[in-house]
């Protein structure tokens, strides 16, 4: 399976003038191959699903993957290309079951011995960190580092898409530790510019792979 190298999270919280549609289509503009629509916000489950539905149409006339995260009901039914789930969402298993083998499936894993266990379960890739800190939870997991990255990228069977504090800037050297690829957030999302944001990190992605 083609697991996609920049994916870049949509958000409402750590901003408020770009809804999560809007900043999908700059993602996918500035070169984003993976939109993940993730909103921790009280909402109804019709709510998240018309938005996942709106993104999942973006990402296909833009030729990117969509990914729901935590919920595997909305991504079910917004029938959306994939999903993410954390260790407090429904298990890989059955997120399998309910979405078939051909979804992208990717689990959280926030250390060495998380991610060890999470890539015995049938997901596709691990969404490792936070590498470098988070700016969009309230109580986030201690920072990891490039070099715990390092050591789960060398042993993982499954590609490592490093999350947490990515920039275009830090894309190099993190790549370097071995990541598949990157998940950017707050880089993207509260820039001026988010296409020009993610077109930035696309460039440096590029630039690190060759």
């Amino acid at each position: 399976m083609n697991i996609p190298r920049l994916h870049v999270i949509t958000d409402e919280s750590v901003q408020t003038r770009h809804g999560h549609r809007d900043l999908a289509l700059m993602a996918i503009a500035g070169g984003a191959d993976c939109v993940q629509f993730r909103d921790k916000r009280p909402s109804t489950t019709a709510m998240l699903v018309a938005v996942a539905r709106d993104i999942g149409a973006a990402c296909r006339q833009g030729g990117a993957l969509a990914i729901v995260n935590d919920r595997a009901d909305v991504a079910f039914a917004a029938c959306i290309d994939g999903l993410h789930i954390g260790r407090n969402d429904i298990d890989a298993d059955t997120a399998r079951r309910l979405l078939g083998d051909d979804a992208v499936i990717g689990g959280t894993a926030n250390s060495y011995e998380e991610a060890a266990a999470v890539w015995r379960t049938p997901v596709d890739y691990l969404g490792v960190g936070p590498v470098y800190g988070t700016r969009s939870k309230a109580n986030p997991a201690p920072v990891m580092g490039l070099d715990v990255l390092a050591r789960i990228a060398r042993n993982s069977p499954k590609p490592v898409i490093a999350i947490g504090g990515i920039s275009a800037a830090r894309i190099g050297e993190t790549l370097a530790a071995g990541a598949w690829g990157v998940a950017v957030l707050s880089d993207v999302a509260a820039a001026a510019n988010p296409e020009a944001a993610t077109r930035a990190c696309r460039n440096a992605l590029d630039a690190a792979l060759r």
